[in-house]
């Protein structure tokens, strides 16, 4: 059977991809540029918080999704990455329709990183100061993980003559029918934007820009995002405090 272009990618998967993708680069951008005490900088917490949840959702996806979404389907052992790499770079290498095993560690490292950003980040809010080299540390290794996996993209592109950009956007490649997934998912992506979608407005419907806090819809937790007009900020920190409503 000829090759033709077959659904690969579900929606929800593609919009994790992309959502993820503006979500970090906005994040780092305000972070990179701004100090902690900027009017700025209360939204670099606001957008960390919905990466959290997007990365949770997508862990999620990761063993409930479509055929080429399950953790399942990409993972390699070092070794399988070691002859990859090898191949790829001898001019030779077997093409991977879904992911390929490079591109599933950069994967895997961004999710970790993420979260593990995340939850320094709220960490050092509370005063544990000695992981503030460790917060940088993981956003660092964050834009080198994206580098790396960006020109791996450039380079399996070039080498396998398609572009898989253009993939994750129509959600097709170029292969047999026998690799397709039966359904986009629509309905799981719609559920996923409300998700996310609701989560966001609570944060920013929430927030108070003189204060510099936001409150966790249904929740009812109280966020210090931050350091407030006068320097304060729980910890010493600019970053996002907890506190429960209620009183300390």
């Amino acid at each position: 059977m000829n090759p033709k272009l077959t659904l690969i990618w579900d929606l929800p998967t593609r919009l994790f991809h992309w959502l993820l993708t503006a979500g970090f680069i906005a994040a780092a951008m305000i972070a990179l540029l701004t100090e902690g005490d900027g009017s700025l900088f209360p939204w670099h917490a606001i957008i960390g918080l919905a990466l959290a949840l997007m990365v949770v959702l997508r862990v999620m996806w990761g063993f409930f999704g479509t055929r080429h979404a399950r953790f399942t389907s990409f993972l390699f052992g070092p070794g399988a990455v070691i002859a990859y790499l090898k191949e790829a770079f001898g001019g030779g290498g077997k093409r991977h329709i879904g992911h390929n095993p490079g591109s599933a560690y950069a994967i895997f490292a961004m999710l970790a990183l993420v979260l593990g950003i995340s939850i320094s980040g709220i960490m050092l809010s509370l005063g544990y100061k000695d992981l503030k080299e460790a917060h940088e540390l993981m956003t660092y290794s964050m834009i080198a993980v994206v580098v790396a996996h960006v020109a791996g993209v450039i380079f399996h592109s070039i080498r396998h003559r398609e572009n898989i950009t253009m993939s994750m956007i129509s959600g097709k490649k170029d292969c047999d029918s026998s690799f397709a997934i039966a359904s986009a998912r629509p309905m799981v992506a719609a559920l996923v934007l409300l998700m996310l979608g609701t989560w966001t407005y609570g944060l920013v419907k929430n927030y108070s820009a003189s204060a510099k806090t936001t409150t966790i819809p249904l929740l009812g937790t109280s966020l210090q995002l931050g350091e407030n007009e006068r320097g304060e900020n729980r910890g010493d920190q600019p970053g996002v405090n907890v506190r429960k409503h209620g009183g300390d």
